[in-house]
């Protein structure tokens, strides 16, 4: 699979770079990327919700009512969640959401993930970016001379650039990430994928481990 590679400007370089059929072309599995979300929003949920029981209420412990002759069921104290801010019974507690899942599973849903940006032309080939500064002006003239202003997208580079992430930082619907952070989540969740050139070999390399 080739693909035309583009310059800053929109430009096209005049140079093709040839995809792997074994990353950008692939079976998609659809419950490998299902997994592999799950996984993905589960690990960012943070666990804190807690409610408290009857043992944590404040209040008195005084019995409310002799336990017989009044005709209606016994109650031991105003903290028994049966009262208006009393104690809830099996209330949620704080704990840890997140899971594991297989190595090469992530892979195969990565590739799944990759297959269809390609199957749907979601997928840009960009030369390496070069910011001098941070400044999200020029973010905004890269995406409004690649046609993606109003679209979500996902730029990855091939190796740390602090210009490039900090100008992205303030644009609405858009994200950079480096190659090896690259998961299936946004992949999806993007409406174009922004390849820059040199991640493509990494992330193909990364994948084929």
């Amino acid at each position: 699979m080739e693909l035309a590679i583009l310059k800053q400007t929109g430009e096209d370089t005049g140079r093709k770079i040839t995809l792997s059929e074994d990353i950008f072309a692939v079976e998609p599995n659809d419950h490998a990327i299902y997994l592999d979300v799950k996984q993905y929003l589960a690990n960012r949920r943070q666990g804190t919700h807690k409610s408290k029981e009857r043992a944590e209420i404040a209040g008195s412990t005084k019995k409310i009512k002799k336990q017989k002759g009044t005709g209606s069921a016994r109650a031991g104290s105003i903290k028994s969640p049966i009262f208006r801010g009393g104690g809830r019974v099996f209330g949620p507690k704080p704990r840890d959401y997140s899971f594991k899942l297989n190595k090469k599973l992530k892979q195969v849903a990565r590739k799944s993930a990759l297959t269809y940006k390609a199957k749907e032309n979601g997928l840009v080939i960009l030369e390496d970016l070069v910011f001098d500064a941070p400044k999200t002006k020029d973010y905004i003239n890269l995406l409004a001379k690649l046609s993606l202003s109003d679209k979500k997208t996902l730029l990855v580079v091939g190796e740390n650039n602090p210009n490039v992430y900090l100008s992205s930082r303030n644009v609405q619907k858009a994200k950079v990430r480096i190659f090896s952070e690259l998961n299936t989540y946004e992949l999806l969740d993007a409406d174009s994928l922004v390849l820059c050139e040199g991640a493509v070999s990494k992330l193909e390399t990364l994948l084929s481990k």
